[in-house]
């Protein structure tokens, strides 16, 4: 399942599904018997499977019942705080028991982080290749040592070279900037359900807003596990 259907069900919002320029858009005006578009309108197919495996990339844990989507900034202090000091806890009691699933939307806010955007075409491009975590993990670590950097091109190349990646395959995907595509549809989805600030949060649907202790989350997905049907 694609994290945007993922969020289009959990926020009630089948909407978006038809909404102009999105995948569910193109697939919803597909009619039976239509004619093929022509040779320049058609997909990327290379591509598009490129983006689809960042998107799963970015999902931690193959089963649990219960969805928490985490909609961050990688520059946001507050959303590196709730990354170190919640989420390993979050991984232990309910991902690592296959109660839950994590997954990550992106939301940079470059009228205060300008260097979000950077930061998060890093992380997509190494959810690509399956290492979209040990990536978030970094950027977070050290997000005091690049936030304010003007250029952060060489930083970035200097600490993905510490976590295992096809080297080549990682800097054409930065050279290309596709990714890109995949964070603006991310924050175009998130704001149209209501985020306006980071962290946010969907757990089971319903939003938790801030980086508020393990304990509010453990009560909202104790919550939402209560009120899932036993598969």
């Amino acid at each position: 399942m694609k994290l945007f259907h993922v969020i289009l069900t959990l926020a009630a919002a089948g909407a978006l599904l038809g909404a102009p320029g999105s995948a569910g858009a193109q697939r919803a005006s597909a009619a039976p018997g239509a004619q093929a578009a022509p040779p320049s309108t058609l997909p990327d197919t290379a591509k598009d499977a490129r983006i689809a495996r960042a998107d799963r990339g970015r999902i931690r844990g193959r089963s649990g019942t219960v969805w928490v989507v985490v909609i961050s900034d990688y520059q946001c202090p507050f959303c590196k705080k709730w990354h170190e000091e919640t989420a390993p806890l979050i991984e232990r009691d309910y991902v690592r028991t296959g109660k839950v699933q994590i997954a990550y939307m992106n939301y940079p806010i470059p009228s205060i982080h300008p260097n979000a955007m950077a930061a998060h075409e890093v992380a997509m491009c190494a959810a690509e290749q399956d290492r979209f975590w040990p990536v978030s993990d970094a950027l977070f670590r050290t997000q005091g040592d690049w936030k304010n950097r003007r250029d952060v091109t060489a930083f970035f190349d200097s600490l993905t070279r510490t976590i295992a990646l096809d080297r080549p395959r990682y800097e054409r995907c930065m050279r290309s900037g596709e990714m890109r595509q995949i964070i603006e549809a991310d924050v175009e989805r998130s704001s149209r359900i209501g985020v306006g600030s980071t962290p946010s949060f969907l757990i089971g649907g319903r939003p938790v807003i801030g980086a508020q202790p393990y304990e509010a989350f453990k009560r909202a997905i104790d919550a939402a596990l209560a009120a899932t049907p036993a598969p």
